[in-house]
């Protein structure tokens, strides 16, 4: 009910964004999606490009006067290092040396580059890193903070946080509030809420940045005031938590996904994993002893906060480069450099709340429908009002 897609390479014009779906009516700040782009550039350990992109979107289509009208919506938002590369991607085919046209014959191993170029045979991986590239996932926020506009609507918010950078890690629980406050922060460090871990949280990307490396890490997305009864424990493919999995999974450098305390849970007993169930009958509601779960049980939400992780890995393009060969003479050679970052984790923070913020509209409209806001809202009223009297 609710699909999108993205389009644009890293150095092209612009990316392009679709979203077909999303129910007239729904208000729409362009400042909130704007905000979230900005989000999505900021932390240390970002590289050069952050300095030649603003990013902001366009709406093009499906918004009018300030709100979803029904119809697909396009989103367009240009590169402003286009201009540095007219010679490099044209779409129609121009005289010019071949230096001029950046080819990239050294794949850098972890990256795209090479099983890209075999796939799709080119001698060129530039083809490839174009398209691969996390530039893509710009696309993706804009989408996610419609979808959150959305969510809005029904009390959902969605906010992220970093657990890890490399071997520094938050050890200690996070709380709701914590992660509000992290959110309204005008300056993003590294995106962790405890200030002395962040420090070593940066300690670990200085050493990065001193011996050309690169760092990754652990984030945490957090959804906030879910209803009971998203998602379906009767098929495979509408189970919410594999849905989750997917979306996470397809952030360029994620190679992990961890739904609550799933790492904890494997490695002791069960009446210790287990989240115990109890009854207020003053609130006349169910409630949990702890949330182990996050927030999901048999594919389906249960009231309370999602909680779900994605495991980074370092990005491919380091300024040490690694051990390759030339796709042209197949001789050894020192892997590409591209201009790139050094840590990432907070921005694919913000990028996985885009994602669950998709996965979770798309859950909420094949729950309770609407082609209007006014008709989902009603839908969604009457549940309410049933899992209250349950």
């Amino acid at each position: 009910m609710l699909r999108f897609e993205t389009a644009g390479e890293s150095h092209g014009e612009c990316l392009v964004a679709t979203l077909t779906g999303l129910p007239a009516g729904v208000p729409i700040s362009v400042a909130q999606v704007n905000h979230e782009l900005w989000r999505r550039q900021q932390g240390f350990g970002r590289g050069g490009r952050m300095k030649i992109e603003t990013d902001t979107a366009e709406l093009v289509s499906g918004v009018r006067h300030s709100q979803t009208i029904g119809s697909p919506i396009a989103i367009i938002i240009r590169n402003r290092d286009w201009q540095n590369w007219t010679e490099v991607l044209p779409v129609e085919s121009v005289e010019t040396s071949e230096e001029k046209k950046k080819p990239l014959t050294r794949p850098r191993p972890g990256h795209a580059d090479l099983a890209g170029a075999i796939k799709y045979s080119f001698t060129d991986s530039r083809y490839i890193l174009e398209r691969a590239s996390a530039r893509e996932t710009a696309a993706r926020v804009a989408v996610g903070a419609l979808a959150k506009q959305y969510l809005a609507q029904f009390g959902v918010q969605i906010l992220s946080h970093v657990i890890q950078v490399g071997t520094a890690r938050l050890e200690r629980l996070v709380e709701w509030e914590e992660l509000v406050t992290l959110s309204q922060k005008e300056e993003v460090l590294l995106g962790c809420v405890d200030p002395e871990a962040e420090t070593r949280m940066k300690a670990v990307v200085d050493e990065a940045y001193r011996t050309g490396d690169t760092v990754g890490g652990v984030f945490e997305v957090r959804a906030h005031n879910l209803p009971v009864g998203l998602g379906s424990h009767i098929t495979w493919d509408t189970r919410l938590d594999g849905r989750l999995a997917q979306a996470i999974l397809s952030i360029q450098a994620v190679k992990g996904v961890e739904i609550g305390e799933a790492e904890e849970a494997a490695a002791v007993f069960g009446s210790k994993v287990q989240d115990t169930i109890h009854y207020d009958r003053d609130k006349q509601s169910f409630h949990r002893g702890a949330n182990k779960a996050g927030g999901l049980e048999g594919g389906i939400t249960n009231g309370q906060d999602l909680v779900v992780r994605g495991l980074l890995k370092p990005i491919s393009t380091l300024r040490r480069p690694l051990e390759s060969v030339d796709l042209a003479t197949k001789e050894p050679a020192s892997a590409a450099y591209e201009r790139s970052d050094v840590a990432v984790v907070p921005a694919a923070g913000v990028i996985g709340e885009a994602m669950v913020a998709i996965v979770l509209a798309q859950a909420f409209l094949e729950k309770f429908g609407g082609d209007s806001l006014k008709e989902s809202r009603r839908n969604y009223d009457g549940y309410i009002q049933q899992v209250r009297e349950f």
